[in-house]
């Protein structure tokens, strides 16, 4: 019940937290890897 208090009494601060998450997600999955197998070389192009 603390938490809900705290968000009533400071709310920028709450809104601040949620936009920094936001941005921090978006940059994770811009810089995330795409690719989802990893490259095998085949025993032929050795």
């Amino acid at each position: 019940m603390w938490i809900v208090r705290l968000a009533l009494r400071r709310p920028h601060t709450f809104v601040v937290f949620s936009l920094l998450m936001l941005l921090l997600d978006i940059g994770t999955c811009i810089t995330a890897p795409k690719d989802i197998y990893p490259y095998i070389a085949s025993p032929s192009s050795r």
